[in-house]
């Protein structure tokens, strides 16, 4: 035990340190009392109760010094030996096998028990037992004696008992006194935790009863501490909460076992001006107080209560919260098929009309009002395909977009798909390249949703590619999964446009004076319809360098059948899927 544990509340340590101390001072009080009648023997001829009284004398001012020098652990192993030496001297002095000197060395086991650790304690046995030998080896050969006459030796005998004797029951006492000191204090130590702890802290005894409540449930319940026991605590629970307290306290009482549980609970203010409860909420832990001799039976129980009013009033309005958010998107969904399908109808008359007057079917027109018919068409062929994109997002956020899967060739709708982006490359001076593996197994997926993507990834990468620049499209086998990449040498995205990659309306140039028209929502389809078929969705950009949008489609669809698409082992492991929240299509019910 170092010095600082010892001096900083320690208590036991630093009384047993105290009574190494005063050991010494008692070996030293009685040798220094017997010393006078030792030098008389001294005189008169005996000088075997002078070497004891000496001995002890010397021994309590060594060991006294060792204790000064804060040698603790020398000082306690000096006392064990001055006892043994005692001891073995009256035995030597004493023919007797049972004599005062085998009693005085069994006395110093007892103290190194008391005040030594345990190596001392088993040298102390090892010496006991070499002294009981020689003792009785003294007795079976009836070796000579110290030679000391027979009163001196009863005086001397009796003197060194009786200052083993004090030595042994001031060094127990004190031990004991030491540990009833440090229960206390660590009793003092829980009352006081306990009293000033923030959760209300109350004990149950095994049939029910409040053993002890603490001053911090005063202030959580708003009465006096004695309020709360017969039914006081009971009644402040709420009605419908009383079930799930009982079964929680019984399963602690008699099943041993500790509970969580929330519940609502009566809090008085002496200060309110109306009469009506407050209900606050409450977690309560409770937890059985194990004793082994109570094995089988009822168990106190300690409980602890927290107040939790301010973490359920955030929970409620969090829950307030996402439901006005479900409500906004489902009305924002619901605003956008029917502004869709408004808008479809005069927009068809629109595109129908303008493309009949630039065919000459109305009759001729000038130069200048065909080309107003032509501006007029190709404006009303893109708000079309917007008001289609824009129904196609609203049917995939609110889970109504079903898909027809089939087996199809995959190949067969590449040549379709770019003979309809032919145009719009011819446009921007971009050359369409393909890289298609074969033999392909054919694709379970909705071939429609399929086309889309395709067109959608063709749309986006040639739209942000340099005049002269060259847009690849590959088709190849991944393991299970088809792998469909497009990639462009366009303007290429930075890394944190990336991992926004499928949100709606997202647009890496925003605001009024971006370059490139759109609404932002064709990588959403695209995400939305992988994620329909538990595919997966990639996007790697640099900017300046281009980018590869990679679409992984299970080939046996959603479902994946392993038997038909064998087992193929990752060279890789593929990113997951970013979930996708769809708001359930759910109406609020009336309270």
């Amino acid at each position: 035990m170092s010095l600082a544990v010892a001096g900083t509340g320690h208590r036991p340590e630093m009384l047993r340190r105290k009574t190494l101390a005063n050991n010494a001072r008692i070996l030293i009080l009685f040798s220094a009392l017997a010393m006078p009648f030792a030098v008389y023997g001294l005189v008169t001829g005996t000088a075997f109760p002078f070497a004891v009284a000496v001995l002890g004398l010397a021994g309590g001012m060594i060991t006294l010094a060792l204790h000064q020098r804060r040698l603790f652990e020398e000082a306690a192993a000096g006392q064990v030996c001055i006892l043994l030496a005692l001891g073995c001297m009256l035995t030597l002095a004493d023919p007797r096998l049972g004599d005062a000197g085998l009693a005085i060395a069994v006395m110093a086991p007892i103290l190194a028990s008391l005040v030594g650790r345990k190596p001392l304690r088993h040298q102390s046995w090892a010496l006991l037992a070499g002294v009981v030998g020689l003792a009785g080896i003294g007795a079976a050969f009836a070796m000579p004696a110290i030679p000391v006459g027979a009163g001196a030796l009863m005086a001397t005998a009796i003197v060194a008992f009786v200052t083993s004797v004090a030595i042994i029951a001031h060094t127990a006492n004190r031990i004991n006194a030491a540990y009833e000191v440090y229960d206390k204090a660590q009793m003092t130590a829980y009352r006081h935790l306990i009293e000033h702890v923030q959760d209300g802290v109350i004990r149950f005894s095994s049939d029910g009863e409040i053993l002890l409540a603490s001053r911090s449930s005063e202030q959580l319940f708003g009465c006096r501490r004695y309020e709360l026991s017969g039914g006081g605590l009971g009644e402040r629970l709420h009605v419908l909460d009383r079930p799930a307290y009982l079964t929680a306290f019984a399963d602690a009482n008699q099943g041993g076992k500790s509970r969580v549980i929330e519940v609502r609970m009566r809090q008085d203010d002496p200060r309110a001006m109306t009469s009506v409860p407050r209900f606050i909420w409450v977690e309560i832990s409770f937890s059985p107080v194990q004793d082994a001799d109570n094995a089988g039976l009822r168990h106190e129980v300690v409980a602890l209560f927290r107040d939790i009013t301010s973490r359920k009033d955030n929970e409620l309005a969090m829950a307030e919260a996402r439901r006005t958010a479900e409500e906004a998107s489902e009305a924002k969904s619901r605003f956008l098929a029917t502004i869709g399908h408004e808008l479809r109808t005069p927009l068809n008359a629109v595109v129908g009309f303008s493309e009949m007057m630039s065919s000459g079917i109305g009759g001729e027109l000038s130069t200048t009002h065909r080309e107003y018919a032509g501006l007029i068409h190709q404006s009303g062929k893109h708000l079309l395909e917007v008001v289609r994109m824009l129904l196609d997002m609203s049917k995939i956020e609110a889970g109504k977009f079903e898909l027809q899967t089939e087996p199809f060739v995959v190949e067969d709708m590449i040549e379709p798909c770019l003979s309809m982006v032919e145009a719009m490359a011819a446009k921007h001076q971009v050359t369409l390249v393909t890289d298609i593996a074969s033999p392909l197994p054919p694709l379970v997926a909705d071939e429609r949703a399929c086309r889309q993507i395709l067109l959608n990834l063709l749309s986006n990468a040639i739209k942000f590619s340099h005049p002269g620049g060259r847009v690849t499209i590959s088709l190849k086998r991944q393991g299970q999964s088809l792998n469909l990449s497009v990639s462009d040498h366009g303007v290429g995205m930075a890394p944190e446009a990336l991992t926004r990659i499928g949100e709606p309306f997202f647009q890496v140039q925003d605001g009024l004076s971006r370059r490139y028209e759109g609404t932002g929502l064709g990588l959403s389809i695209v995400k939305g319809l992988v994620d329909l078929h538990e595919g997966t969705l990639r996007a790697m950009s640099e900017i300046g360098a281009g980018t590869t949008v990679t679409v992984l489609l299970p080939i046996n669809g959603p479902a994946i059948k392993t038997d038909e698409t064998a087992i193929v082992t990752p060279l890789r492991k593929e990113p997951a899927a970013a979930p996708v929240h769809s708001w359930q299509d759910e109406k609020r019910k009336a309270q």
